[in-house]
């Protein structure tokens, strides 16, 4: 949400009226706010324009601090302002726009002040920023139902553990949370991994298989990166998520199953459905609530809070103390492109590498941004300075996968994608392992 801040629990927002032109009054009007609206030919969408040319999610606006931000969703025939296409654009006083033939007047409205929520945290998630305190009221909100919840965001902003925290708010918390990776999932297996298959229903069939919705059943199922899942079994899905009951590739029967969906992914799902690779139906069935969540770069001022909650989960208590001002100053301003992952991959580098003495997380940020002392790298021959980089590289690498795996090999080999062995000889040449350490049976 792009908006003004006004004291800490006010937000100022330039809103608005579009209406249709032609329709009588009122009958086709929507008031913009500061949540996000969607205008299209799709009956669903908050402002329904009955033209073929307008696209099932044509476009969004919602009230900012700028005024009302109008974005294209990928419509097939374009949003206009006047006589330019936009991709999006700010309306800040009476203006026209076109979506396929039909017109729509917009006229302003006064800045309105919007109460945001007084809360610091949502289960293991904390910040304390304008952008996510109405994320987190909205999950308060959410977690009690049974509504189907889609969460977008950037890689690496935490969606898996938006799903989380929201299962364990839930009345299903005592229930499996089942997590299925949609982007893993090959195409041809889609639907019996999904909905699991009878013995030697087809070639490679040698098991039974059960059905994740079978075994999160009372619980949740999170179906993760949902943007990666094959047009043909998206029908499937809907038909099982309307009518709460599966069947198995190679059964004639049906399982009736009571599960809470949420899904997540980092794809644009509107332009998705705009260019045929989702269908329109399965989103809006999906995103009966919708939590976006903002990348780190948005929120800069809650790395102080995420970097003590990490602390705690991966080091000891008192470490936060040992961090030093001008870390956590350099901290917010990088730019994150890994957002939360890859601070938690720093910090679990920094706790390993600094067990007693000041925790400098900053310096673990050196192949991420422009090093320090430039001259000293320049200095050296092409080869020697790659060589130092890559095995920094590595050695960073390899300490944060040890930290977060309690040393597993197996569990390293499969985040890695490496045979164990090599995985091994990273260890050992990084002093992770005892060097003198063979072939052995067991993890570290």
């Amino acid at each position: 949400m792009d908006v003004t801040v006004v004291g800490r629990n006010r937000l100022e927002v330039r809103g608005g009226t579009l209406s249709v032109v032609g329709s009588k009054a009122g009958a086709h009007e929507l008031v913009v706010g500061a949540e996000k609206r969607v205008i299209g030919r799709n009956e669903q969408c908050d402002l329904v324009l009955e033209d073929k040319k307008v696209s099932a999610l044509h476009c969004e606006v919602v009230a900012t601090e700028r005024g009302v931000l109008v974005r294209d969703l990928g419509s097939r025939n374009g949003t206009f302002l006047g006589d330019v296409r936009i991709v999006d654009v700010y309306l800040t006083g009476r203006a026209t726009i076109r979506c396929g033939e039909r017109e729509l007047t917009f006229v302003p409205a006064t800045p309105e002040a919007v109460d945001i929520p007084e809360c610091d945290g949502f289960g293991p998630i904390v910040g304390a920023s304008a952008a996510m305190r109405p994320t987190f009221e909205k999950l308060r909100k959410a977690s009690p139902t049974d509504l189907t919840v889609l969460i977008l965001g950037e890689t690496g902003t935490g969606k898996e553990l938006v799903a989380q925290a929201i299962h364990q708010a839930s009345n299903r918390s005592k229930k499996p949370f089942v997590i299925v990776d949609c982007g893993s999932i090959p195409a041809s297996l889609a639907e019996s991994v999904l909905f699991g298959h009878e013995r030697g229903s087809f070639t490679g069939a040698v098991d039974k298989r059960v059905s994740p919705f079978v075994e999160a059943d009372g619980g949740t199922i999170f179906l993760d990166e949902l943007g990666e899942l094959p047009l043909d079994v998206q029908p499937k899905l809907l038909r099982a998520l309307a009518e709460q009951r599966i069947k198995p590739v190679g059964s004639n029967t049906y399982r009736a199953v009571n599960v809470r969906v949420i899904a997540a992914t980092r794809r644009d799902l509107v332009r998705e459905v705009n260019a045929g690779g989702f269908r329109s139906d399965l989103y809006f069935r999906l995103a009966q609530v919708r939590v976006e969540v903002p990348p780190l770069r948005q929120r800069v001022e809650d790395i102080p809070a995420i970097v003590r909650k990490m602390l705690l989960d991966v080091g000891k208590p008192g470490d936060f103390e040992r961090m030093t001002h001008e870390s956590l100053e350099r901290l917010m301003r990088h730019d994150w492109p890994g957002n939360v992952r890859e601070l938690r991959n720093v910090v679990a580098v920094a706790v390993a590498f600094s067990p007693e003495g000041p925790i400098d997380l900053s310096q673990h940020l050196h192949l991420l941004s422009v090093p320090a002392d430039t001259h000293a790298i320049a200095s050296r021959t092409f080869q020697d300075a790659k060589k130092e980089v890559l095995n920094r590289f590595e050695r960073d690498y390899f300490t944060a996968l040890f930290a977060e795996t309690n040393g597993n090999v197996s569990e390293m080999g499969r985040r890695s994608a490496m045979e164990r062995a090599h995985v091994r000889s990273y260890l050992r040449r990084h002093g992770l392992i005892d060097p003198s350490r063979g072939r052995d049976d067991g993890d570290p």
